[in-house]
This record gives structure tokens, sequence and C-alpha cells, in this order.
């Protein structure tokens, strides 16, 4: 997103949040809580999509009656967003969206987080967020120079 929109949305929910009602002691409760509404709908509709599909196949919320091996649905997420990326919108065999399905892998990966069921078999924590963070800040210079 260009700083244009940032700004455009960030003065959106500025006027947004002053149009509440001061008087009204819901209003002013409400504004502390967590904003879900700023989650997309169609965001929300493909997840369910996904989660639909995922229900017909092996049950809803089956994940919660065993634990959840991380790196299965990392694997599958990768697999949605590869698929992507090569230019293939919809998973072949269930004809959903494949970042709903990247979605739907990560949705089940926080929910098993949350409900403590997560078999956390990734590897031995590695130098990745070092890594990225140094190119980051060596582009940022390179940048700069230009």
């Amino acid at each position: 997103m260009n700083s244009l929109h940032e700004g455009e949305a960030r003065e959106a929910m500025r006027q947004h949040l002053a149009e509440t009602k001061d008087t009204n002691p819901k209003d002013l409760v409400g504004q502390t809580k967590l904003q879900t509404w700023l989650v997309p709908p169609s965001a929300k509709i493909a997840l369910a999509e996904a989660l639909t599909d995922g229900a017909n196949k092996y049950g809803p919320f089956n994940w919660r009656e065993k634990g959840v091996r991380a790196t299965v649905y990392i694997a599958a997420a990768e697999r949605h967003v590869m698929s992507f990326l090569d230019g293939e919108d919809l998973a072949e065999d269930s004809g959903v969206h494949h970042l709903a399905h990247a979605m739907a892998c990560f949705a089940i990966l926080l929910d098993a987080i949350a409900q403590g069921n997560i078999v956390d078999d990734r590897p031995i924590k590695g130098a990745s967020p070092a890594l990225l963070k140094a190119i980051h800040l060596k582009n940022e210079e390179k940048n700069k120079a230009k």
C-alpha cells in the first residue's frame, strides 16, 4: 500500500472514531475492543469456503481432536501460495481459491496454538530472521545511495 492510501485509510479510521458518540457508554467501551470489522468480508468468505471444503473432507474442527503438526500445515500453505504465484487461482480438487486454502492452513495453526494442541515440529531455530533483516538494511542503504 502506498503512503497516499495509508494516509487516507488512517484519516478514515480517525473520522470513524471521532464520529462515535461521546454520550454513549457502549461506544466508548467498544472503541477499546478488538476491531474485528477490519477483516475484509471477502477474506472471511474465502476462509469459510476453504474451511467448509476441509470440513466436508475431514469433519469440522477435526484439528482440535488430535494434535496438529505445524510443518504439515506450513507445507500445505506453501504449496497453495506457490500454485497461486505460478498463475493458478483455484485448486483443482476443490475449486476453492489457493489463497483461501493458505489462510485456512494458517487459521488452523493459530487455533491449534490457542487450543494448546500444536505439535511444534519446526526445525531448531535458525538465523533467517536476522538474515532477512540484514538484507533489508543492505537494500535500504543501496536505495539511499541512488
